[in-house]
């Protein structure tokens, strides 16, 4: 059992609100279940999906994109976590430190092959192009 948990700094100045939107719009797209929590600097965006991730995400479980403004750039954490119900009225600070980033047992290749080549990549895409 890992925390399953990657940090990405992006050294350019974006928007994480629009970043995040966008983000949003493609997981959206490609089928994922979304929701989104904007606070300004913050942007947590909670994703899940049938099929392919079964093992990674059972029905309590999420993949947790937080977007943060950061001195350098943006900072990206991506990991899996509690899907909480009602995300709009959570705020960040406590899903912090309570349920956004989880200790899950998840078979690493299926976390790298899913996680990282395919939505990390389209990720870099709307870093690259905003």
């Amino acid at each position: 059992m890992g925390l399953f948990k990657k940090e990405k700094v992006y050294p350019k100045q974006v928007d994480p609100s629009l970043i995040g939107s966008k983000f949003s719009q493609f997981l959206t797209q490609d089928g994922w279940k979304v929701q989104t929590k904007d606070e300004g600097s913050k942007v947590l965006v909670q994703a899940q999906k049938g099929g392919i991730l079964r093992d990674l995400i059972v029905a309590d479980r999420a993949l947790n994109f937080l977007f943060e403004k950061v001195p350098e750039g943006m900072k990206v954490t991506v990991g899996v976590g509690k899907w909480v119900q009602n995300l709009a009225i959570a705020t960040i600070e406590i899903l912090l430190v309570s349920e956004l980033f989880l200790f899950v047992d998840v078979p690493e290749m299926l976390w790298t092959s899913h996680v990282e080549n395919q939505l990390m990549k389209k990720l870099d895409e709307i870093v690259e192009s905003s």
